[in-house]
């Protein structure tokens, strides 16, 4: 009997415990949704008040897409609330047409930081640079602006000017830049030759840019009489600040015949994406080097993950920018939209480039270029150099037949043309020596 008693018992005591580890979590489940609906009844008090006993009058409209702009900023600095007119305006960024300066930012300790000027832009031609920090716009000082209040200060009319209040590191005080805005239209990339080298310029990612890289490297390569005569590829993504996900892949698997490009993982395990290449390499596997600076960013550090993991290019330049993570743009009512980070992206061999940037192969950076140039120095630079050729009644090389001659001073006027280069593109120029080193290794 008494056994009995203990296994009943035992049995009951099992039966308690069983209950509790069933409903201790549903008990702490509906705590939890207590204190949340607890909070949204605060917020529901507190909007009540506000919207009754403030000094002044508010507009209810403006006060519900504050509030849910400060949840969205609060998380990171890429979530926020994009109300029509902003929702608008990204869509027509991405399609390559917009008004306004041609700036990317982020918000970083308060201020607006530029990500990048963009190319042939207002703010690019008024002498912006990546990193600068803005502090001021027409004098009014912008700390503790959200950065859609920042950016939206910084919009105006077509041909009326801004003066922004830059700090830029290496500076001692801020300098005051004025820019007149204007209607942006971006080309997403162009293609050009240096000597026998195709540079493809890729300065956004949008729709345009594959189309206008396959164009443009079609009419470049048949323009140097053919493929055989091109010696690699320099694909600049300097101060390149991203855009459509989508787009880098598409770039980056134009030059990959196989393999993962990205890889991105959300919080649900299974809400994950990975995208790999497909046959094909527009370049036909000629030596390829990758440009990237501090300005690279987001879909930018894609492509240069992809193709520093597969081995497919040297990467050249300085450190990236460090955006490894995936905004979703959700449509909701009203005509606005979140932008919500949903996910991180990971490059080819596993790595998150979150914070960290895309770090070069080989790291060269760019000197800053002196505007004070002596006028003495300038004239020794113009000046042309004597030579033995250039003496009177010197001998002429008769080892050479006229052909091998003429070979050779092509040569030299394209070494000329390359000392050039590096005073005004020193990473550039560092990067086509880089394919000629390559190009001579596999002549080998």
């Amino acid at each position: 009997m008494n056994k009995f008693a203990m296994a009943a018992g035992s049995g009951v005591l099992a039966g308690i415990l069983a209950t509790t580890q069933i409903a201790g979590p549903l008990l702490a489940q509906e705590a939890e949704k207590a204190t949340v609906y607890e909070q949204l009844d605060l917020f529901g008090i507190v909007f009540e008040r506000i919207r009754n006993q403030y000094v002044e009058e508010v507009d209810e409209g403006e006060l519900i897409e504050a509030a849910i702009n400060g949840m969205l900023t609060s998380l990171d600095p890429h979530s926020s609330y994009l109300p029509p007119r902003d929702f608008e305006d990204m869509q027509a960024d991405t399609r390559g047409e917009f008004g306004g300066l041609g700036i990317e930012v982020t918000q970083e300790e308060g201020y607006v930081k530029v990500i990048t000027p963009m190319d042939g832009t207002p703010a690019f031609e008024a002498g912006i640079e990546a990193g600068d920090f803005i502090t001021a716009v027409d004098g009014e000082n912008i700390l503790g602006f959200t950065l859609e209040e920042a950016v939206d200060l910084m919009r105006g009319p077509v041909g009326s000017d801004i003066v922004v209040t830059i700090v830029r590191d290496g500076l001692e005080e801020p300098i005051d830049i004025t820019i007149t805005r204007d209607t942006i239209k971006l080309t997403a990339a162009k293609v050009r030759k240096e000597g026998d080298t195709v540079i493809i310029r890729a300065s956004t990612f949008n729709d345009q840019t594959l189309p206008n890289v396959i164009d443009g490297f079609e009419t470049t390569v048949e323009e140097m009489g053919g493929i055989e005569n091109v010696n690699g590829i320099i694909l600049d993504l300097r101060n390149n600040p991203g855009g459509l996900l989508t787009a880098g892949v598409d770039l980056a698997d134009a030059f990959l015949e196989q393999g993962e490009i990205v890889s991105t993982r959300s919080r649900e395990s299974a809400g994950g994406d990975r995208f790999n290449a497909k046959p094909g390499d527009i370049i036909d596997g000629l030596p390829m080097v990758v440009l990237i600076n501090g300005g690279s960013a987001s879909a930018s550090e894609i492509v240069a993950g992809a193709l520093q993991d597969h081995r497919r290019a040297v990467v050249v330049g300085t450190k990236s920018f460090g955006k490894g993570s995936v905004q979703t743009i959700m449509p909701v009512q009203g005509d606005g939209a979140i932008r919500l980070t949903t996910a991180r992206y990971y490059t080819p061999s596993g790595r998150s480039i979150q914070a960290l940037g895309i770090s070069p192969d080989i790291v060269v950076v760019q000197p800053r270029r002196d505007p004070a140039t002596p006028e003495e120095t300038a004239d020794e630079t113009a000046r042309p150099t004597r030579t033995e050729s250039s003496l009177r009644g010197s001998l002429s090389n008769d080892s050479l037949s006229d052909d091998e001659q003429e070979q050779i001073r092509k040569e030299q006027v394209a070494a000329e043309e390359a000392a050039k280069l590096r005073e005004e593109d020193y990473q550039m120029a560092y990067a086509i020596d880089i394919l000629k080193g390559l190009t001579a290794i596999e002549a080998r």
